[in-house]
C-alpha cells in the first residue's frame, strides 16, 4: 500500500511571510502531510514572494487596483487559487478580505489565523485592544473564515499570558510565536485526519 500523495496547500499572504517559512519547514517532513504547491500575495516585491521562490514554490500576485472592481479582483483570485487544486488555503498574514466568489469555492476549507483570542478583539490591532481592555491572558486563535470579520468557526485557540510590562509589540512578538507553532500543528492534523464543521464546532477525528 502507498502512501497518500500529501495535501495541498496554496498560502496567501500579505508581508514578511514568517508563517509560510513555518510550513515551509514543516512541509520539508513527508511524514506532515502536505505540501506547499502555490503562494498568493496582494503586491509584489515583498520578502513572502522571496521565502517563496527560493524553497522553489510558484507564485502569483492579485493587486486589487490592477481589478476594475472588487468583484473582479476576487473572481480572478478564485480562478489563481483554483488553478493549484488545493485541499487548504492558508491566509499568512493575507491583509485582503475575500468575496463571496472565493467563500462559495473555498469556504470549507480557507483558514486563517488572527492574534487574539475570538471572539475577543476582532480586526487588525488584536494585541492593542487586549492590551487596553486590561486582559491577563492574550493568545490566537486558527479558524475556518467565513463572510465576517473574525467569525468563522473556530478550529483552535493558544493562549499567552499578559506581563505588567508588556508593551504591544512585545506582547504581538509573544503570541506570533505561539501563532505559528498553533498553525503548524493544526494545519497538519486538518490534512491527516480530516475534519467536521457542524453547528459552528470543528471536530478533527
Amino acid at each position: 500500500m502507498t502512501d497518500p500523495a500529501p495535501a495541498r496547500l496554496v498560502v496567501l499572504l500579505s508581508g514578511s511571510g514568517s508563517n509560510l517559512q513555518a510550513l515551509l519547514d514543516a512541509t520539508a517532513d513527508p511524514g506532515y502531510g502536505a505540501r506547499v504547491v502555490a503562494v498568493g500575495a496582494d503586491r509584489d516585491g515583498i520578502a513572502g514572494l522571496d521565502r517563496a521562490a527560493a524553497a522553489g514554490v510558484p507564485t502569483f500576485v492579485d493587486r486589487v487596483k490592477a481589478y476594475p472592481t472588487r468583484a473582479d479582483w476576487d473572481a480572478a483570485l478564485t480562478a489563481h487559487v483554483a488553478e493549484h487544486k488545493p485541499d487548504l488555503v492558508i491566509s499568512a498574514g493575507f491583509l485582503k478580505l475575500v468575496g463571496d466568489t472565493f467563500l462559495t469555492a473555498f469556504g470549507d476549507r480557507y483558514v486563517n489565523t488572527h492574534n487574539a483570542l475570538l471572539p475577543s478583539f476582532p480586526g487588525i490591532h488584536g494585541p492593542r485592544d487586549a492590551l487596553a481592555y486590561g486582559v491577563k491572558v492574550a493568545g490566537a486563535t486558527l479558524f475556518f473564515v467565513d463572510a465576517g470579520v473574525d467569525t468563522g468557526p473556530i478550529i483552535a485557540q493558544v493562549t499567552v499570558p499578559v506581563l505588567d510590562d508588556d508593551t504591544e509589540e512585545s506582547l504581538t512578538e509573544r503570541i506570533k510565536v505561539a501563532e505559528r507553532a498553533q498553525l503548524v500543528e493544526y494545519v497538519g492534523r486538518l490534512v491527516r485526519e480530516g475534519w467536521t464543521i457542524q453547528d459552528r464546532k470543528v471536530r478533527i477525528p
